[in-house]
């Protein structure tokens, strides 16, 4: 399947399609264009539009788009959770709200600088996303 989202990718963007990846689409493909062509792209290709104005799978109250994905999909696992708050946290500018939001935030801020072509950030981001999400299993597996 296709996913589309803006082009200039950050917390969010990347965090969504590794979500996607890893637990709703295996095999998705991602395209990534100016924020006012999501919506026609979308409707050209039939593209999944995500993190977009418009998205089903968007912003929600105050929810990023990878905590309304993990809800739309019903995915139940604790770790994923606690990375969705974290995500959530760097993604809505409430960094205070989790200790390791701004880690998480600073570490997009680097890699956008670093890569900035979104497919090859976002190849490269997937293992931060891997490792955090494997700290977040160790630490929900500690509190049971």
């Amino acid at each position: 399947m296709k996913w589309i989202t803006r082009s200039h990718v950050h917390v969010d963007r990347v965090a969504c399609p590794w979500l996607i990846k890893r637990f709703v689409d295996s095999e998705a493909e991602f395209i990534f264009v100016p924020k006012g062509s999501v919506a026609k792209v979308a409707g050209e290709t039939g593209a999944i539009p995500f993190d977009a104005p418009g998205a089903e799978l968007g912003h929600k109250g105050a929810d990023c788009s990878f905590q309304t994905i993990v809800k739309f999909y019903g995915l139940e696992d604790r770790a994923l959770s606690m990375l969705a708050d974290i995500v959530g946290c760097a993604d809505t500018d409430r960094l205070a709200d989790h200790h390791v939001a701004a880690g998480l935030e600073a570490v997009a801020v680097g890699y956008s600088l670093r890569f900035p072509d979104d497919a090859e950030n976002l190849r490269r981001q997937f293992d931060v996303y891997d490792s955090l999400y494997a700290w977040c299993r160790l630490q929900t597996a500690a509190q049971r």
